[in-house]
């Protein structure tokens, strides 16, 4: 039976998992869910994930959420070519630098994804202004962790593209997105432009447009 995959536009979660379905090969029937309709937190969708979040992932009988607990299903189960290493080792490093990403980086990345993107008026003054700032200071530091891994290498962990470039690449894009808004200017000042002050970091996201480029933009279509 196919693969099912239950996704939403403008989420990195899921856009991992694209990048992870395409990057494999794999055939998946795509379900593209509104959110601002709330078609995720649907009857048939709470059922799968009581949680009422996406990514959901459907093979055969078998339910699977959470983008990393996807990702490593997809490897275990369809475990060519692999995206959490060959070895052990490999593997180890691979997990932990996406568990290093997502405790120090992605919050504060996706704090200014939320307030830029997603806020009806994201105007930022007073106690937001100082928090993205925060936040903002927080992005480029572990941007520079991500730039020195690059700039030993065309990607995040070892010589293959992995979970690990899966994890960030997202992540990265839509950071990108938001930091072209107007009222960002001040925080755009401190990453932009990228290719001057993150080259590595730009030269990766081109060779991952290039290695899967269906998924590279599909999801913030």
């Amino acid at each position: 039976m196919a693969i099912d995959l239950y996704w939403g536009s403008n989420s990195a979660y899921c856009w991992r998992v694209l990048l992870a379905l395409e990057h494999k090969g794999l055939e998946y029937r795509s379900h593209l869910l509104k959110f601002d309709q709330q078609e995720h937190k649907a009857p048939q969708m709470l059922a799968m994930n009581p949680r009422g979040q996406l990514p959901v992932l459907r093979d055969g009988d078998y339910v699977v959420f959470e983008s990393v607990g996807v990702l490593y299903y997809l490897d275990r189960k369809y475990p060519e070519p692999p995206i959490f290493g060959r070895t052990p080792e490999e593997g180890g490093v691979i997990m932990r630098v996406i568990c290093e990403y997502q405790a120090y980086a992605e919050p504060s990345l996706m704090q200014i994804v939320s307030n830029m993107l997603y806020r009806r008026e994201p105007t930022l003054r007073g106690d937001l202004a100082e928090a993205m700032s925060e936040a903002m200071h927080r992005v480029a530091s572990e941007a520079r962790t991500i730039e020195r891994r690059l700039a030993q290498g065309d990607w995040v962990v070892g010589e293959k593209f992995s979970a690990a470039d899966m994890v960030i690449y997202p992540d990265i894009r839509l950071l990108l997105r938001a930091l072209q808004r107007q009222e960002a200017r001040e925080l755009a000042a401190r990453f932009l432009p990228i290719e001057i002050n993150y080259p590595a970091l730009a030269r990766w996201l081109e060779r991952v447009a290039v290695i899967a480029p269906k998924a590279a933009h599909e999801p913030v279509a």
